[in-house]
């Protein structure tokens, strides 16, 4: 049995390793290449997900985001008419940061996004909570997330159930990337 400062230690060392990983761009963009997703077309096991979404926490915007160097590209949208957006303006720019899902209730209250034109224009970003798309090997590559026009509070139900989908959707990278033959 492992001592407790031993497990310390350990959890210790996984955390600095998280930062590291968190921090480290190059490894990011490479995992996220690795995926060869950018700039594909839609997939209905992408598409399944941000409907789910959409209908089960009734909100009107939902996307499966990827973060490139300069822009964050949709994967699967609903309620939107871009492909993507610059990096610079993407709340998933944020997201991608942490491990932990973002919670924003009203973007006009928060000094990060008040003046972010994704709030003060199209789409009238208020609410926004998006759960990292993490490789298996600990980047960040993208975002679930649901939008909202309105401010709102999401509970700890729809916050699981965002972070258990974008589970899925890591899932389904994987199995996109390494498919399983079937005889």
């Amino acid at each position: 049995m492992e001592t407790t400062t031993n497990l310390a230690a350990n959890m210790g060392s996984q955390a600095m390793s998280l930062v590291t990983k968190l921090d480290d761009e190059i490894g990011r963009l490479s995992a996220l290449n690795r995926y060869n997703i950018l700039d594909t077309g839609h997939e209905e096991r992408f598409d399944r997900i941000t409907k789910v979404v959409e209908m089960a926490l009734s909100c009107p915007i939902t996307a499966i985001s990827l973060v490139d160097t300069e822009r964050q590209w949709f994967k699967s949208k609903i309620g939107l008419d871009v492909d993507g957006t610059a990096r610079n303006v993407a709340f998933c720019t944020y997201t991608i940061q942490d491990t932990v899902p973002l919670i924003i209730e009203d973007a006009m209250q928060d000094h990060r996004f008040i003046e972010n034109p994704l709030v003060t224009g199209k789409p009238n970003i208020r609410s926004y909570l998006g759960v990292p798309l993490r490789s298996p090997d600990g980047f960040n590559i993208g975002t679930l997330c649901a939008i909202d026009t309105v401010p709102r509070k999401f509970d700890d139900k729809s916050i699981e159930l965002l972070a258990n989908l974008a589970e899925l959707v890591v899932y389904e990278l994987e199995l996109r990337k390494n498919p399983i033959k079937i005889h």
